[in-house]
């Protein structure tokens, strides 16, 4: 179906979620217009758009169909459905997907809805936010599986539970991370756990730009500042933007870390080792090669609760390749580029490999483990440009 095919291209996708009010948050967006935000996501890069059409929300099928008139991207409508009848309305209306909440269906319910949704062309997002649920749809053959990290019912919020129960979920089906994204840190965090897509919506609606937050949210290569051994530094590369903090946890590094330090939410922490991993409670780790005659190997491989996730890409320690750009690009998965990137040449590197994020050091420094702010907030917005 159209809604699922669109999650399932490569990249992280966005479903973009229109919506003016929250049971949780009252109020976020009060005069949203579909007619004009639909359109706006589309070209922002969103994959598809969700459209709350329950009353509660602010909303109303009218929404769906004027986002219909104005998009041509697939279009989820959302709300609490428990009947075929309302498919048939929601599919005139314009939806190519429906929202099917199993907290509230039992299976028999789920089945003939996602059956009725099958014959009039549509998809169905079932939702879960517990193991008990993601087990029942996946029992219940559900293509897109969304993963809520609110709870409905108390509207609680655990970001480390969604996580956990995305990377539970089967390889072949579509996975959705639903709520509580509002960094691309926390997209990416998703995507690595196992996420095809990411769904948004109140950190665009409290946005003043909502299509510009989406294109933000999606936005790539991430950015990575690494060698960071002070917490003040950890500030300056968090202000100028950066998605990753790096501490590199080898003895003889000149940048060795004491630890890994807090980092805020709009951050990923990466403990960086030599030859072996260690459970140092870094979000990710890097792990390089081991090389007995230099300080590391040249390559490192970026992990998730001790699986490959990513691939870095780098120069030999200390010594320069013609052939580096070249051989980034042509490697499959997600690269992370490193090799003495700075401020004056990541954007040519960026331009000539593609990479999935970008990662610098030493060319960010006053002195050894020190950084320069000046440099850090330069290397961060010429990686953004």
């Amino acid at each position: 179906m159209r809604f699922a095919e669109a999650l399932r291209r490569p990249g992280l996708a966005a479903i973009a979620e229109i919506k003016r009010r929250s049971p949780s948050a009252g109020d976020l967006r009060p005069d949203a217009d579909p007619a004009e935000l639909a359109p706006a996501f589309e070209r922002a890069g969103a994959a598809a758009v969700s459209v709350l059409v329950e009353e509660r929300f602010g909303g109303t099928v009218d929404d769906l169909r004027a986002a219909r008139a104005a998009a041509d991207l697939p279009l989820l409508a959302k709300g609490f459905f428990s009947t075929p009848e309302q498919l048939r309305e929601l599919r005139e209306a314009g939806a190519d997907a429906v929202l099917l909440l199993l907290r509230d269906l039992d299976d028999p319910t789920t089945l003939s809805i996602m059956q009725t949704a099958q014959e009039l062309g549509m998809d169905a997002l079932v939702e879960a936010h517990d193991d008990a649920e993601l087990r029942r749809a996946v029992e219940l053959d559900a293509e897109v599986i969304g993963v809520n990290a609110r709870d409905l019912s108390t509207f609680h919020i655990d970001r480390r539970a969604q996580l956990e129960l995305v990377s539970q979920a089967p390889v072949d089906r579509v996975v959705v991370a639903e709520s509580a994204i509002a960094s691309r840190a926390q997209g990416a965090e998703a995507e690595l756990a196992g996420a095809q897509a990411i769904l948004v919506g109140s950190t665009l609606m409290r946005a003043s730009d909502p299509a510009a937050k989406l294109a933000e949210l999606i936005s790539r290569p991430l950015v990575k500042v690494c060698g960071l051994t002070r917490e003040e530094d950890v500030a300056v590369a968090a202000d100028a933007g950066a998605d990753m903090a790096g501490f590199i946890q080898v003895d003889s590094s000149p940048r060795k870390a004491d630890g890994v330090l807090p980092v805020p939410e709009t951050m990923l922490s990466v403990s960086v080792h030599v030859g072996e991993a260690a459970n140092d409670g870094a979000d990710l780790v890097q792990v390089y090669e081991r090389d007995p005659r230099k300080l590391r190997g040249r390559d490192a491989v970026l992990m998730r609760e001790g699986r490959p996730v990513a691939w870095v890409l780098d120069l030999p320690w200390e010594e320069d390749d013609p052939e580096h750009l070249q051989r980034a690009a042509r490697t499959n998965g997600r690269v992370m580029l490193a090799g003495r990137l700075g401020p004056d040449n990541v954007a040519d590197a960026i331009a000539k490999v593609r990479p999935w994020a970008v990662d610098a050091a030493s060319r960010l420094e006053a002195a050894p483990g020190i950084k320069d702010p000046n440099k850090v907030r330069a290397y961060v917005e010429a990686a953004r440009c």
